[in-house]
């Protein structure tokens, strides 16, 4: 069966819908910080001609998610179901940048939790696909219990992505 790219995630402080065309200019004034990309290899996303790109794939995929505070309405962020592969019973969670003002561990957790939880009824391995020299990511991968594999390269949509470390989680 198909996995639910793109499902409506109702949490205690995000919600999470499948992302519109509408939510360029809240999503992108989230994105032009160029803080939230400074460890990221893409640390050129928060220019918009780069964004721009970024946003559109999002929504090509086929399972581009906005997230959005409950407490105010307002999106603070994005993230993605990506690079399905059945025969691997694999899909990949990442692209997800959220409002520095949302940092330190409680919204990222949440959001995690509420996209494992919803695609483990479909698929057993969920991958995460992180730069090898992003320590503010890779440190909040293991705070959900990621498991570096190591020497994994990713393989997911033909798509390469150098200098990147692959983690993974297993429904329990």
């Amino acid at each position: 069966m198909e996995p639910d790219r793109q499902p409506l995630l109702d949490g205690e402080l995000v919600t999470i819908r499948p992302l519109q065309e509408g939510d360029w200019d809240a999503l992108f004034a989230v994105a032009s910080d160029p803080l939230i990309w400074e460890l990221h290899p893409a640390n050129d996303r928060w220019q918009e001609p780069v964004f721009r790109k970024f946003f559109a794939d999002a929504l090509a995929c086929g399972g581009g998610l906005a997230i959005r505070d409950k407490a105010t309405g307002a999106v603070i962020g994005s993230s993605r179901y990506d690079c399905w592969v059945p025969d691997e019973d694999e899909i990949e969670i990442g692209w997800t940048f959220i409002a520095r003002s949302h940092w330190g561990g409680t919204y990222n957790r949440e959001i995690k939790r509420l996209m494992l939880d919803h695609i483990h009824r479909f698929v057993n391995r969920v991958v995460f696909i992180v730069g090898q020299d992003n320590l503010r990511s890779r440190g909040a991968m293991e705070k959900i219990g990621g498991q570096l594999i190591p020497g994994r390269t990713h393989r997911g949509g033909g798509k390469s992505f150098p200098d990147h470390v692959v983690y993974e989680i297993c429904r329990a």
